[in-house]
């Protein structure tokens, strides 16, 4: 099997274009699920096996989140086999993902998201850093990894937008507000480095994904804002105030990089509740 893995993820890489991220999450996933087989061939796996393999899943309490995550790749993998001739039927056709809970994201107010980045207030470079990332997270809503992956020439501030690299190696232009394009414009006067990365490490590499959460949330904690956010909170903050100020979804859609309108649509709950909550106040007989 490991051969056919091989095969299934140099086809991902080449022809799908998929992330490296992408890509180490269905070599684990598919490396857990040969672990599982043992040494029996893959065209030996039949529906039974896989039930097993979902069972096993929930015994081992991963979220339904997780599961469905791993049956998709096994689909994407089944039907790879397919295509190549390697198996003669596909056995996880019939096989049903578990129902998923349906979470709304949380996110910030407006107040609270001013509140957060008006607290960056000192002027050495590493607080200069700090402050363009939230300003650049909130004013694009960007994900975290793009916000990582940006270089200066992405940049266009007198046009005022920016080229994003998104899932799947797809580019879109995002604009980005005057406060954002001022906050980073302040950040890289003052740094000492001519790197092509906007926003540097303490060793003056490009920040990583995992560098920016640990940014985000220390600077919720010192906002002393609510429990449970995260970086992310900010991209669903965007979104969510795009939406209450007249965006449509199919604009919020494309600025957020979702391939299906299903995605984003998730956050029009938000803005349901908040409709909800406006008119239990104001209604004299709500």
């Amino acid at each position: 099997m490991q051969r056919y893995i091989g095969k299934f993820l140099r086809f991902l890489e080449i022809e799908k274009n998929y992330s490296a991220h992408t890509l180490l999450n269905y070599k684990l996933d598919l490396e857990d699920f040969q672990r599982f087989i043992a040494d029996k061939p893959i065209e030996g796996v039949d529906y039974l096996a896989l039930r097993k393999y979902l069972a096993q899943l929930k015994e081992r309490n991963l979220v339904t989140r997780t599961i469905n995550r791993r049956l998709s790749c096994l689909r994407s993998f089944f039907r790879f086999l397919m295509r190549e001739g390697l198996l003669k039927d596909n056995p996880i056709l019939i096989l049903s993902s578990p129902r998923q809970e349906k979470h709304l994201p949380s996110f910030l107010s407006e107040e609270e998201v001013s509140r957060l980045i008006d607290a960056v207030a000192q002027n050495d470079e590493r607080s200069l850093r700090d402050k363009a990332i939230l300003e650049t997270f909130y004013s694009t809503g960007m994900r975290i990894s793009e916000v990582s992956s940006l270089d200066k020439d992405d940049i266009d501030f007198i046009s005022g937008t920016v080229k994003v690299m998104g899932k799947g190696k797809k580019e879109r232009m995002v604009p980005i507000g005057e406060k954002a394009l001022s906050a980073i414009r302040k950040y890289l006067e003052t740094r000492k480095t001519d790197s092509q990365a906007v926003f540097l490490n303490k060793n003056k590499g490009r920040i990583s994904s995992r560098g920016i959460r640990d940014i985000v949330s220390k600077h919720l904690r010192y906002a002393g804002l609510k429990t449970g956010v995260s970086a992310h909170t900010l991209r669903h903050s965007f979104a969510t105030h795009m939406l209450n100020r007249g965006a449509d979804l199919r604009s919020v859609q494309e600025l957020l990089g979702h391939a299906n309108l299903s995605t984003t649509q998730i956050y029009t709950h938000l803005t349901t509740e908040r409709l909800k909550s406006v008119y239990d106040k104001a209604h004299p007989r709500a």
